[in-house]
């Protein structure tokens, strides 16, 4: 079993290769991104604007790089994960620009910046998410993305389960409510796995769908982003407590100001923490079978742990 606290060393020297990593994934995605997004043209340019000023607004950029290190676990085309990468990172801007909107959860700083229906316009800002979300699947139903139908249908199929009603959606409803609720840990779990940790889920099993593996390696790629959804979601509320806007980018303080329940909120901070640091172990733990080709998941939940932006 990993000894997570001996692994980690909290300073920035210790994460030098996984940032490096980061790095260079975000590069790449973003630069097909580049290509892929529209750019702005005619009377409607306007919605292209806004499209890519949401898209590059920066951020490390993690799910892009989940698909791109699972999907090479199985030695898929590189070309094949960036397509497939950019997909989830246009969805998963689409969510950012809407729950920013004011009818959600109202913020006026998305990365340092002004958030999309600040910079713009509401209108404009529920417009492009829109057109972001009709992009992610516009992305993976060309051949580009795989020769196999069968494998772009299955992408599809499983984005849309990730990010519908039972999925992402249907996590933001239960946040929504979550100010007028008493929750306990397994309710604030079921929150953050729908709302966050289904696109984590789609992210890492988009490579064995591309590289078409077993049911086997999806499930176990599926119980390593269940689990790092859940530490990545832990120490984001962490930070929502103990950092500032200045680091995070975004406001802080929120889900506290609003009543909102939070692993922190129900468990303290020390007890979030150690919760966090057992579920990354357990994460860790089902990589095994992987071997070294893995080392990048597995660090990068360490990096999870230490993270203060």
């Amino acid at each position: 079993m990993t000894n997570i606290s001996h692994a980690r060393t909290g300073t920035p020297d210790s994460h030098a290769g996984l940032n490096a990593a980061i790095t260079a994934s975000a590069k790449a995605v973003e630069a097909v991104l580049d290509e892929l997004l529209p750019r702005p043209h005619g009377l409607h340019g306007r919605v292209h604007e806004a499209m890519r000023y949401a898209t590059f607004a920066g951020g490390k950029r993690l799910r892009p790089f989940l698909v791109q290190h699972c999907a090479r676990l199985f030695g898929v085309d590189d070309a094949q994960a960036l397509r497939a990468a950019a997909a989830i990172e246009v969805l998963h801007t689409y969510s950012l620009v809407h729950d920013d909107l004011p009818a959600m959860d109202d913020d006026a700083l998305r990365r340092g910046r002004p958030t999309t229906h600040i910079a713009y316009d509401e209108a404009t800002a529920i417009l492009a998410g829109d057109a972001l979300l009709t992009v992610a699947f516009e992305i993976l139903s060309d051949p580009k993305t795989h020769p196999s139908a069968e494998v772009r249908v299955q992408l599809i199929a499983r984005l849309a389960e990730a990010a519908g009603s039972n999925g992402m959606i249907g996590g933001q409803m239960i946040d929504m409510q979550a100010p007028d609720r008493r929750f306990g840990a397994e309710e604030v779990k079921l929150l953050q796995r729908l709302k966050t940790g289904q696109l984590f889920e789609f992210s890492c099993e988009a490579g064995a769908i591309l590289g078409k593996r077993p049911d086997a390696d999806r499930e176990r790629l599926r119980l390593y982003a269940h689990d790092f959804g859940l530490v990545f979601q832990i120490t984001d509320d962490l930070l929502d407590v103990t950092s500032t806007a200045e680091k995070t980018g975004k406001a802080v303080g929120k889900d506290k100001d609003q009543g909102k329940a939070t692993l922190v909120s129900l468990m303290g901070l020390e007890g979030a923490r150690a919760e966090a640091e057992k579920i990354a172990r357990r994460a860790v733990d089902g990589l095994g079978p992987y071997g070294p080709a893995a080392d990048d998941l597995r660090a990068l939940l360490m990096f999870l742990l230490d993270r203060d932006s």
